[in-house]
C-alpha cells in the first residue's frame, strides 16, 4: 500500500542550492601550545608536585581537537613529575558501561597506548554528598582515588536548561563524573531548576573531591578551537564564576540558522558528539524538556532526520524529536545505549522512533505533505548536516530571497559536503 498519493510523489523536488554562513572565524591555530601556555599559569603549575596521581577527566563530546589538548595537558603533567590516568566521565553515555565508555575514548584516540598513560572507565561511584533538598551527590570512585582531579571539557549553552551555569566543568563534575547512578539522581531535579542544582552540586564536589583545575574549552561558529583556559578550583566560588563568565562568552561565538522560515528543515545526522540531546535544540528549536531557546530559531513546520553521527555508536538519542526519519536510521540504533541514556535524563520522547521511511526522497515528500498552506509546487527546503556544522547549509530556490536579503549568506555553487 503506497503512503503517498501518485501526485505527491511525481511533483518534482526542486534542487538544492548551497548558501554560505558567516560567522566569527577567530581560532586557535595551535590548541596543544595554548594548553601548555596555560599550564605555565603559577597558580596552575603549584598545583602539580612529583609522584602525585593525577585524574584527567575525559567525556564524550565531540569537542574539536579533544586528542591534542589532552596530549598536551599529559605530556605537561608527565614533565613536571606526576604521574595522570585519564578517567572517563559520562554519565549514562557508552550504555553506562566500562567497555562502552572504553570505546568512545577510543573512538577519538584516547587510549592507553596512544598516550602512555592509564585509562580507567569504571563506572563504579560513591555517595559524596547532598544538596539542600536531600538528593545524594554522587562521584567517581576512580577519581576520588587520585591525587588530583582535572575536569576536561567543552563549555556551551547546555541542550536542556537555561542558567548562567550551562554545560561545561561544573557539569562534568556533577553528572559526567557522577557516571549513571549520578546521572539519574541529578536529572529527577525539575528542569527549571537544573542550573540551581548543578551550582550547588558542584559546590558539593568542588568541597569534597581533590579538583585542581579544569580546562575550559569554548569553540566557533565552525567548531574551531576558539579559546583555551584553565579555571583554578581553590575557591568554588571563583571558580564557578569564572565558568558563567566563560559560558557568555561560549554563547556570542555559537553558530545559528540565519534564515527567518522554511517549510521543512532536513538534518543529515545526530550524535552524542554533536550535542548531548543528538542535537542542539537552540539551533532547532525542538526539545522535550524545554519550550524557550537561547537563540533565535527559523520558523518552520516540519524536521526530517537522515542519518546518524559515526560516533554516537548508535545512540541515536534525539530521534523522537524529529516528524520522519530513514530506515537507515532506525536499522542503525542501538536500542539499549540510546534507552539508557533517555531514561537517565528522564526524556523518553527522544528515544521513540518517528514515522519511518526508505529514504530522503520519501522522507522530504511526507514532510512537506504535511504542511500545511505552503507552495507545493515551490516548497522552502533547508538542509543542514548536523548542529555544529552551519558554516554551510543547502536551501531550496523558495528560499532565495531571504538568502539575499541577509548580508551574512552567500549563495556558493556545488554540493554541501
Amino acid at each position: 500500500m503506497p503512503i503517498l498519493l501518485k501526485e505527491d510523489m511525481e511533483r518534482p523536488l526542486p534542487k538544492l542550492i548551497r548558501v554560505r554562513q558567516k560567522f566569527n572565524s577567530t581560532h586557535i591555530e595551535d590548541p596543544a601550545a595554548a594548553v601548555r601556555l596555560e599550564m605555565l599559569k603559577p597558580d596552575i603549575r603549584s598545583l602539580i608536585r612529583p609522584g602525585m596521581r593525577t585524574a584527567v577527566a575525559v567525556g564524550s563530546r565531540g569537542i574539536k581537537n579533544i586528542y591534542k589538548i589532552v596530549e598536551a595537558l599529559v605530556g605537561e603533567l608527565k614533565a613536571l613529575g606526576a604521574e595522570p590516568l585519564i578517567v572517563s566521565a559520562m554519565g549514562s553515555h557508552g550504555g553506562g558501561t566500562e567497555e562502552g565508555q572504553r570505546e568512545i575514548l577510543k573512538g577519538y584516540g584516547i587510549t592507553e597506548e596512544n598516550l602512555g598513560v592509564p585509562v580507567i572507565t569504571s563506572v563504579d561511584s560513591e555517595p559524596i554528598g547532598a544538596v539542600a533538598n536531600g538528593r545524594t551527590v554522587w562521584f567517581d570512585r576512580a577519581a576520588l582515588g587520585a591525587d588530583l582531579i582535572i575536569p576536561v571539557n567543552r563549555i556551551k549553552l547546555h541542550t536542556d536548561f537555561i542558567g548562567e551555569l550551562q554545560s561545561g566543568l561544573c557539569k562534568m563534575l556533577v553528572i559526567g563524573l557522577g557516571n549513571h547512578v549520578g546521572c539519574s539522581a541529578v536529572h529527577e531535579e525539575p528542569i527549571e531548576n537544573f542550573s540551581e542544582v548543578l551550582e550547588e552540586a558542584a559546590r558539593v564536589i568542588l568541597d569534597r573531591a581533590p579538583v585542581g583545575f579544569g580546562i575550559g574549552i569554548i569553540e566557533n561558529a565552525y567548531d574551531e578551537t576558539y579559546m583555551i583556559e584553565a579555571v583554578p578550583a581553590a575557591d568554588a566560588d571563583s571558580f564557578i564564576a569564572r565558568e558563567k563568565e566563560l559560558a557568555a562568552i561560549a554563547k556570542k561565538t555559537i553558530a545559528r540558522i540565519l534564515l527567518p522560515s522554511a517549510d521543512v528543515i532536513v538534518c543529515r545526522e545526530i550524535g552524542k558528539d554533536i550535542s548531548g540531546a543528538g542535537f542542539d535544540p537552540n539551533i532547532l528549536g525542538r526539545s522535550s524538556l524545554r519550550d524557550k531557546y537561547e537563540l533565535p530559531v527559523p520558523k518552520y513546520q516540519k524536521l526530517v532526520l537522515t542519518g546518524l553521527s559515526e560516533a554516537t555508536h548508535g545512540n541515536g538519542i534525539g530521534v523522537g524529536l524529529f516528524d520522519v526519519i530513514t530506515k537507515n536510521v532506525a536499522d542503525a540504533l542501538e536500542l539499549e545505549e540510546m534507552y539508557a541514556n533517555a531514561i537517565s535524563c528522564n526524556a523518553l520522547i527522544d528515544a521513540s522512533i518517528p514515522c519511518t521511511v526508505e529514504d530522503e526522497e520519501t522522507a522530504v515528500r511526507v514532510a512537506l505533505k504535511c504542511c500545511r498552506g505552503i507552495d507545493r509546487d515551490n516548497p522552502r527546503i533547508l538542509r543542514i548536516k548536523n548542529t555544529l556544522s552551519l558554516g554551510e547549509i543547502e536551501v531550496s530556490p523558495a528560499l532565495i530571497p531571504d538568502v539575499e536579503a541577509c548580508p551574512d549568506l552567500e549563495i556558493c555553487s556545488g554540493p554541501l559536503s
